[in-house]
């Protein structure tokens, strides 16, 4: 992967918790855009007290002490406009909290992060006869990206939890979409949101392109809705945990593998 580094030029809260960064500057000229509409880099943020400056070299990096090298958090890319060198990112941000949420919170025209990739391969299977996104906050972006290049004759239904009505944003798209909106602020279980939007769905017939993505536990009960009540393939499903309700990301990561084994084991084969 490469290494790059984008400069702030704009800064467009989309609601309470979510913030849209849009970078441009020299420092992107080697960015090359990945195949997937998933696509994503990894953030380099650099603690408050560190040293170092963007762009920074390995040898720097390697020689900082270990409280002041960069931490890498890996973000989808909203947007890459080619001719503009424009990269747009979308920034969860639920309080000045963590190196990533502090660093959006702050974040002012002219700053920099660092960041290497991209990757990313996934895209709508233009063969279904309709495709089912499901997520929070964290998978808008993916979601965003993947309903902009759905055609016009395509038809979507979007399953998205987030905080409350303030959080919620437009999502573009030439194709017949049903975006179903869930607050957290009004429900007893907000974690089973999700779940049970799904299995309350309406479902249509014929091939079906899934995309769900989020936190662990969420996910993990779609996914088991999806595979044994809606037979699903998982194969031709896309589903993945992005993060873990009460773990810092250095904390899920250490249980990530093992949370995926455990969850595998939920669908026999």
């Amino acid at each position: 992967m490469s290494e790059m580094y984008g400069t702030v030029e704009k800064v467009e809260w989309l609601g309470p918790s979510m913030v849209r960064i849009v970078f441009d500057g020299p420092g992107l000229d080697s960015y090359t855009p990945a195949d997937g509409t998933d696509q994503y880099v990894n953030a380099l943020f650099l603690p408050e007290a560190s040293p170092l400056e963007v762009p920074f070299g390995e040898d720097a990096r390697n020689n900082a002490a270990a409280e002041h090298r960069p931490r890498a958090r890996r973000y989808t890319v909203r947007q890459w406009d080619g001719a503009a060198r424009h990269l747009t990112i979308d920034f969860v941000a639920h309080g000045d909290v963590g190196f990533a949420g502090r660093w959006a919170q702050r974040a002012a025209v002219g700053d920099r992060l660092q960041m290497t990739g991209p990757r990313g391969d996934n895209r709508p299977n233009p063969d279904a006869d309709w495709h089912l996104f499901v997520g929070d906050e964290s998978a808008l972006p993916a979601i965003g990206a993947s309903l902009e290049v759905l055609p016009a004759d395509a038809r979507a239904v979007v399953i998205a939890v987030v905080d409350g009505p303030d959080d919620e944003f437009e999502l573009p798209s030439a194709a017949a979409i049903d975006v179903r909106w869930l607050h957290r602020c009004t429900a007893a279980q907000p974690e089973d949101l999700l779940v049970d939007e799904v299995a309350a769905l309406d479902w249509a017939p014929g091939k079906v392109g899934v995309f769900v993505h989020g936190e662990a536990g969420e996910v993990r009960a779609v996914r088991k809705h999806l595979l044994t009540e809606r037979d699903v393939d998982k194969a031709e499903a896309s589903i993945s945990p992005y993060w873990r309700r009460n773990h810092t990301d250095e904390a899920w990561r250490e249980v990530k593998r093992q949370w995926l084994a455990e969850q595998a084991a939920d669908v026999s084969t």
